[in-house]
């Protein structure tokens, strides 16, 4: 049986290693035995790079999980940190209140901002003694609507100024619209004391009705008008009861620049008066203030909601355009001989309000009808802003004889 050292010699000897020299002393502070290493690598079959990159690649990836480890647990201590702190909030003294936190619904409703939920309207007022004529001057409107945006159009009347009144144009997408439009009524000095001046605001809707955003109610008789006056006014809630209204009307606008053609669709009708026999719609086209052209629909026998459906058709130059007025106006045919019309819109560049924005979106989205419902006006107040002039005869010559 050989010594365990003998079994080191045959083989130091076999792979050609020369054999230690059994009095020799191991280094001092190892324990390791000598050679294990190097014999090792030696026995391994990958070179020597390969094996350098396999260790160099493990202490990365043992940095990286230590790394790791030490992030996970700052993070749970921080957590629990928090925890503790929103648990004992309720019970740390200091200046901190719970009303800076969620205010009480009390505090908001006696809240300054309470009283300005409808907004603010700026206006200017001015009297000229010498022609009885008051100025109303729209400027800007500011915090309307409870939230997100909405299309506010201003509608002014007096009083004392029955079916006279004047619509701004329809502002898009705002809160705060700046209408720096101005307007005049007639009024006597006389009539000044019970007069009272009234701006509704109004939520445009295209097919339904509009829906109110406030209302000024501002009484002639305590305003100084020796001056003129420029001020802000709040809003307050709008009427509970609208004006009664004679009806609405449906259309729809298609304007062809390149070959002149205005076409018009009028669809349908709807809170026309009771007691009507046979309503239809009659279409007049004005040039210069001059009746042009005018076309009729088909009568509906005893409906307060007609549905027409019918198209007709206009040659405008492009040229003219400015200088057309469009009326529709509904009829009656039962109604005697010579007999006011139901209500009337008028459309052009000399409108206002709704009608003028309609025109403005058919001029805008040429070759596409634009439709809309309108409130039909009293064929008085149409007729004097219309101010129209007597026909033009034209005389053809006659044949030479």
């Amino acid at each position: 049986m050989l010594h365990p050292h003998g079994w080191q010699t045959m083989w130091d000897r076999k792979m050609g290693h020369p054999p230690d020299s059994p009095s020799a002393p191991a280094p001092a502070g190892t324990t390791a035995i000598p050679g294990l290493i190097p014999d090792l690598v030696a026995g391994t079959p990958w070179p020597r790079w390969a094996l350098i990159a396999g260790t160099l690649a493990a202490g990365v990836l043992l940095v990286s999980c230590l790394l790791c480890a030490a992030c996970c647990c700052c993070r749970r201590h921080r957590k629990k940190r928090r925890d503790k702190e929103a648990v004992g909030l309720g019970s740390a003294r200091g200046t901190t209140t719970t009303h800076l936190v969620q205010p009480d619904v009390d505090s908001l409703e006696s809240s300054p901002g309470g009283a300005q939920q409808w907004g603010r309207l700026q206006l200017s007022l001015e009297y000229d003694f010498g022609s009885q004529e008051i100025r109303v001057g729209l400027r800007q409107a500011a915090d309307l609507g409870p939230g997100g945006t909405v299309d506010p159009y201003a509608r002014v009347s007096i009083s004392t100024q029955a079916g006279h009144r004047h619509e701004t144009k329809v502002h898009r997408g705002t809160l705060c619209p700046v209408f720096d439009e101005t307007c005049c009524f007639h009024i006597p000095q006389a009539e000044l004391p019970g007069a009272t001046l009234q701006v509704q605001l109004f939520n445009f809707k295209r097919f339904s009705g509009h829906e109110p955003l406030g209302e000024l109610r501002l009484p002639l008789g305590t305003v100084d008008l020796q001056h003129v006056l420029e001020h802000w006014y709040p809003l307050g809630p709008p009427a509970a009861t609208e004006p009664e209204q004679v009806g609405e009307l449906c259309f729809s606008l298609r304007y062809v620049p390149s070959s002149g053609r205005l076409t018009v669709v009028v669809l349908e009708a709807r809170g026309l008066r009771p007691g009507l026999a046979e309503p239809y719609v009659k279409v007049q086209l004005m040039l210069n203030q001059r009746k042009w052209k005018k076309r009729k629909t088909a009568t509906k026998k005893g409906t307060a909601a007609p549905y027409f459906n019918e198209a007709f058709t206009f040659l405008v130059p492009f040229s003219q355009v400015q200088n057309v007025d469009l009326v529709l106006a509904v009829w009656d045919h039962g109604l005697p001989l010579r007999a006011e019309p139901v209500g009337k819109v008028h459309l052009g560049a000399r409108a206002s309000g709704q009608p003028l924005q309609h025109w403005a979106d058919m001029l805008a989205h040429a070759r596409r009808p634009v439709a809309q419902w309108h409130p039909l006006r009293p064929a008085r107040e149409v007729d004097r802003v219309l101010a129209l002039q007597p026909r033009l005869r034209l005389r053809l010559p006659l044949p030479h004889s």
